[in-house]
C-alpha cells in the first residue's frame, strides 16, 4: 500500500493558498475517484482505494491530509503510516516549493527538506528523510513581499485558473506514480 499525503493548513482561511497546493491535489484525486475524505484516528482525513488495473492484493493506496497545521504534520503522518503498516519508502508527500519556478512539478526521492517546516516535521516524526516528494513550484514572492505572506495569501484571478491546471497535472503525476511506479513517473515528468 502507498500513502499519498498532501500538505497544507486546515480551515477555509488557508484553503485557496499556494501553501495548500498539497491539499488541493488530494481534493482533485478524491473527486476523480468519486470518493470522499473521512476523519481518521491518525488525525488525518483520508480515503483508501485500489488501482483497478492492479493484480489482486496489490495497488492499494491511501489519500490523506492532516487535520493539523503544516508545521506539526509529522505526528499525523506517523500515525497514518503506523495504522496502515506503510513503510516510509512508500510515502509520497505533496508540497509547495518556493525554490522551483511557479507551476513546475518535480518528483524527488529522499534528501533534505529545503527549509520546508512540514517536511522537517515529517522527517523528525518518522525518523527518516527517505520518502518520496512531489514538489509543486510556487516561485519566489514578487518584490520585497515576505515569503510567508506570499504562500499564505489567497490565489485569485488568472492565477487561480493557472493553479487549477497545475493541480490537475500534479494529480496526473500521482496517478502515474501509482500505476507505473516512482522511477518511471519521475523519468517521464523530468523529460517532458
Amino acid at each position: 500500500m502507498k500513502a499519498i499525503v498532501g500538505l497544507g493548513n486546515p480551515g477555509p482561511k488557508y484553503a485557496n493558498t499556494r501553501h495548500n497546493v498539497g491539499h488541493l491535489v488530494i481534493d482533485e484525486l478524491v473527486a476523480r475517484s468519486q470518493g470522499k475524505l473521512s476523519a481518521h484516528r491518525s488525525r488525518t482525513y483520508l480515503m483508501t482505494g485500489r488501482l483497478a488495473s492492479a493484480p489482486v492484493g496489490e495497488g492499494g493506496f491511501v489519500l490523506a491530509v492532516c487535520d493539523s497545521y503544516m508545521n506539526v504534520s509529522g505526528g499525523p503522518v506517523k500515525g497514518l503510516l503506523q495504522y496502515f503498516k506503510i513503510e516510509p519508502s512508500d510515502l509520497l508527500v505533496i508540497h509547495d516549493d518556493l525554490d522551483i519556478t511557479e507551476h513546475t512539478l518535480r518528483l524527488k526521492d529522499g534528501g533534505g527538506e529545503g527549509g520546508h517546516n512540514g517536511l522537517k516535521s515529517i522527517s523528525s516524526a518518522i525518523g527518516t528523510k527517505n520518502y518520496q516528494r512531489l514538489r509543486i513550484g510556487v516561485g519566489r514572492p514578487p518584490g520585497q513581499q515576505d515569503a510567508a505572506d506570499y504562500v499564505l495569501s489567497q490565489i485569485t484571478g488568472t492565477a487561480k485558473t493557472e493553479y487549477g491546471v497545475t493541480v490537475a497535472k500534479a494529480a496526473d503525476v500521482v496517478e502515474d506514480v501509482l500505476s507505473r511506479g516512482f522511477a518511471a513517473a519521475q523519468a517521464d515528468l523530468h523529460t517532458s
